[in-house]
């Protein structure tokens, strides 16, 4: 299927999409090593320069924002420095941040890669994913059910940091459905049926295999992972990422869809499943079925890789590679690659 990016990128200005989950700040120090520090048998880092982008939740709205879409986003920060960083990043690109709770008990999840010489060193991680209070689940609850108001699709994006309870995916699918919400869950949760009735739910191959306790090394193996997930978790449909194989599209009902990967160099899939989810989402507010909106993600998926770190992939980037799209061939139907045994993206 040739996705219909044109219209994708010109419909992308009228979704508001509102997105609920575990909210990040990237940090990356960069910097080059010289020589060997004299304490330990470790690299000193001449530090030369520190950038801080949204991660998590965070990057899948600013991936949404950044191609064009009104966004909301709806999460839980610390009262700390890396709180501040975050509002700052979602405000320099319009991202409404009014609902982030801020719990002074707990900190902002944050990651900080070291690198240098184009080498990444060492990640250190600042997180609680301790349970959260009663007040603050209320009080997120409360802002959430008024942005589902003038939202036209909902993401829930799962890190496993705290937030996305299964009281609160039950709660927030329900109400979603309700108002005839399109629902995209990330999950990260080895019991999918946490997210029955969303809309589509976007695992990579590795979580699709855990959470269908099965071993995937070939196409028979994830057509039957993909059927053994779909009978919890119907009526929603399963877009699982495959790495440099692509995407395979399974709606209850329907033959399954694969979606070859749009070929481009790879530099780094950090962050390529909050693109991935960012765009499909984006594509169903915008009216697309499911199918259209997969082809229009995984193209997205194509442009994120070519990127280190975190990136935010841009409407003028997708359109760039309209080329490349056309020309990849089309693999939808039971056929597909025999060794889908990469589980990035």
């Amino acid at each position: 299927m040739i996705p219909p990016l044109e219209t994708f990128a010109c419909r992308a200005s009228s979704v508001r999409v509102l997105v609920v989950g575990d909210c990040m700040l990237d940090a990356y120090v960069t910097g080059k090593a010289s020589r060997i520090s004299p304490e330990a048998p470790v690299p000193v880092v001449n530090v030369g320069r520190r950038r801080y982008v949204p991660g998590g939740a965070a990057n899948v709205a600013a991936n949404a924002r950044a191609m064009g879409a009104a966004v909301s986003l709806a999460g839980v920060v610390g009262s700390d420095d890396s709180n501040l960083r975050l509002r700052t990043a979602l405000n320099e690109t319009a991202i409404d941040n009014s609902l982030l709770v801020t719990d002074s008990s707990r900190s902002t999840t944050t990651k900080t890669r070291i690198t240098a010489g184009g080498q990444q060193i060492v990640r250190f991680d600042d997180e609680d994913s301790s349970p959260l209070a009663p007040a603050i689940v209320e009080e997120l609850r409360n802002g959430i059910s008024i942005a589902l108001a003038s939202c036209n699709v909902c993401v829930i994006s799962d890190y496993m940091k705290g937030v996305v309870r299964e009281d609160l995916c039950t709660w927030l699918i329900g109400e979603a459905n309700l108002r005839q919400v399109a629902v995209v869950v990330d999950p990260k949760a080895l019991d999918f049926a946490r997210y029955r009735g969303a809309t589509v739910i976007t695992p990579n191959l590795r979580e699709t295999a855990a959470a269908a306790h099965t071993q995937i090394d070939s196409q028979t193996d994830l057509e039957n992972a993909a059927s053994r997930l779909l009978s919890a978790i119907g009526p929603s449909a399963l877009l699982v990422t495959r790495g440099e194989d692509g995407m395979s599209l399974f709606i209850p009902g329907q033959p399954e869809h694969h979606l070859p990967a749009i070929v481009n160099e790879v530099a780094d899939v950090t962050g390529a499943g909050d693109t991935v989810v960012a765009a499909l989402a984006i594509a169903l507010g915008a009216g697309f079925d499911l199918a259209e909106a997969a082809a229009i993600a995984n193209v997205a998926a194509g442009v994120a890789v070519s990127h280190h770190g975190t990136w935010a992939v841009r409407t003028e980037e997708l359109l760039a590679l309209i080329p490349k799209a056309r020309s990849t061939p089309d693999a939808s139907g039971p056929s597909g690659p025999e060794d889908p045994s990469v589980a990035s993206a």
